[in-house]
């Protein structure tokens, strides 16, 4: 069989090239610099953020609108920095391909001491195997392109972060590369049991009176979200997201009823998921988060939970089953009900209701909210929501996403500072699409800095910065000095870092004359402050709160 012959940072370019890959997120260092240049000679863009843990959060946010992505750093001080965002991509199932230089194979057989080493030159490798599917260390260069394939294709199949660290003299090295790339098997599938799985779900679903399809995050990670219109097209049945599951379909489906995360849900939304006689869960995480605190009364007794390879109905588990041959399944045997007995109310049945605008009444946090679904609706661009971990996470569960607005938001992993990065992310993987940012006072300040790249970039996100003073969200669950935080003037930041425009607000009238101001800014960032009351926070929150306190009093 004949052979190419490419270097090694060559294929490594060849490869990310063929999987999508446009743009690398990540900050420089001396033992990447090779490799860099050799990956921009490649036709491939570096996005330089302010730090790596940026990086990382910015690739995560990139991922999820790509379908995979990658960062870029160098070795120790720049891949430990990572670490906390790749953990994140780990849980909530983003595929990233995480790329580190290192010391020169010669200099770590030697043990040298050098700057960036911590001794151990197993420590880097070691603790990104902890946190992919998938970690590699090049040491051989005839060997190279097949761990990098089989790295790369363990990302694409996992849906989850894989890690390649090249040492610095591994990259102009000769790779032969052959002429088929070598991928590891598929995962088995029991048919057996796919078909029993089936059977007992269409067979609960069919004597239900009352279904509800609840929806969760695979749907969209693994690109299948098609087989759940497919689904409701063919039975009639409404269905719910989890928060994390946001936006897989349009929420103007007509069969769309809300998001449901327990008690953290509007009242109807929960009613109908919870007093369902059997409920269809579909590549859902059972979360905290996105069980509302574990308030969520999911009984395993009218219970189908179904996730990417295994299937639980009642007592009986399946495995391993795949969950697109189950759906489909599913599509073809199952018949449909007649509407009227499934009592759908369509969420966006709640936008019908006109907003009255009182301009010189005092911004609160549900008529901010209320006016900002709206806003979404009113933009001609279509949109991506990126709500910021605390009160705006769950704030958001509400909103109704016009037309095919996606949702971005870390409802499992929860890191604060994620949305400002994330926002450069999506918008490097979307152009076309305008990112809404809720960001939060609190995590604003951990990562305010990559403004400047979205600047740099000349995108123009709409950031809604809420200042309420403090982690209002943990006031709702333990109050404490530590809550606190110094206050900054955060309109006028935007302005040090470059070309935008940005106001604040405390009243709702102010609010509308910036939304107008904004609707129209189409060639820099808009920054709106709104100014909240210190603890006027979402329902959720509020509900939250009072849920976690509970759980930490002691029984009496």
């Amino acid at each position: 069989m004949s052979q190419e012959l490419l270097t090694v940072g060559e294929y490594l370019a060849k490869r990310l090239r063929a999987i999508n890959i446009n743009n690398i997120f990540g900050v420089v260092g001396d033992y990447v610099l090779d490799l860099m240049d050799v990956l921009l000679e490649n036709d491939l863009q570096l996005i330089a953020t302010c730090n790596e843990l940026n990086a990382g959060y910015a690739a995560d946010a990139h991922g999820r609108i790509n379908g995979v992505s990658v960062v870029c750093v160098t070795y120790n001080v720049g891949g430990l920095s990572l670490v906390n965002a790749v953990a994140g991509a780990y849980a909530e199932l983003v595929p990233m391909i995480v790329i580190s230089g290192a010391p020169s194979t010669t200099q770590q057989r030697q043990n040298l001491l050098l700057h960036h080493t911590s001794v151990d030159y197993n420590l880097q490798l070691e603790v990104f195997e902890k946190i992919t599917v998938a970690a590699v260390r090049i040491t051989s260069a005839d060997q190279a392109a097949r761990q990098i394939d089989r790295t790369i294709s363990a990302c694409l199949r996992e849906r989850r972060p894989v890690y390649i660290e090249i040492p610095s003299d591994m990259v102009d090295q000769p790779c032969p590369v052959s002429e088929t790339v070598d991928l590891p098997p598929n995962p088995i599938i029991d048919k057996q049991a796919l078909s029993e799985a089936v059977e007992e779900a269409v067979e609960l679903l069919e004597t239900s009176k009352r279904p509800v399809i609840l929806a969760g995050v695979e749907l969209h990670r693994y690109g299948i979200a098609y087989l759940l219109r497919d689904l409701l097209e063919q039975t009639g049945y409404p269905f719910a997201t989890t928060l994390l599951g946001k936006s897989i379909l349009s929420e103007m489906h007509p069969q769309f009823i809300g998001s449901y995360a327990g008690t953290l849900s509007q009242e109807y939304v929960r009613q109908r998921v919870e007093n369902a006689d059997c409920i269809l869960c579909l590549g859902a995480f059972m979360s905290d988060i996105n069980l509302g605190g574990f308030t969520a009364q999911l009984p395993e007794a009218k219970l189908i939970n179904a996730n990417s390879d295994k299937v639980k109905i009642k007592h009986h588990f399946y495995h391993p089953v795949s969950l697109p041959a189950f759906m489909q399944g599913l599509t073809r045997k199952l018949k449909p009900k007649k509407p009227e007995l499934l009592e759908i109310t369509p969420a966006k049945d709640a936008l019908s209701k006109d907003f009255e605008l009182k301009a010189s009444q005092k911004l609160t946090n549900k008529r901010f909210y209320d006016r900002v679904n709206r806003f979404i609706g009113e933009l001609e661009e279509k949109s991506i929501v990126i709500a910021e971990t605390g009160d705006a996470l769950i704030a958001t569960i509400d909103l109704v996403l016009y037309g095919n607005t996606e949702y971005i938001g870390q409802a499992l992993y929860t890191s604060i500072g994620y949305a400002v990065p994330a926002c450069l992310g999506a918008a490097i993987a979307a152009p076309e699409r305008r990112p809404i940012v809720l960001v939060g006072d609190g995590a604003f300040q951990m990562t305010c800095q990559e403004l400047s790249t979205i600047i740099r970039h000349q995108l123009n996100p709409i950031f809604f910065l809420i200042n309420n003073d403090g982690y209002t969200i943990e006031r709702a669950i333990h109050e404490g000095s530590y809550n606190d935080i110094q206050p900054w003037k955060y309109h006028q930041l935007p302005q040090v870092f470059g070309d935008s425009w940005s106001c604040d607000v405390r009243t709702e009238g102010e609010l509308e004359q910036a939304l107008e101001k904004a609707k129209y800014n189409y060639n820099s960032l808009s920054f709106i402050e709104i100014h909240l009351d210190r603890l006027d926070c979402s329902v959720g929150v509020q509900r939250l709160g009072k849920s976690l306190k509970e759980k930490r009093s002691p029984e009496i």
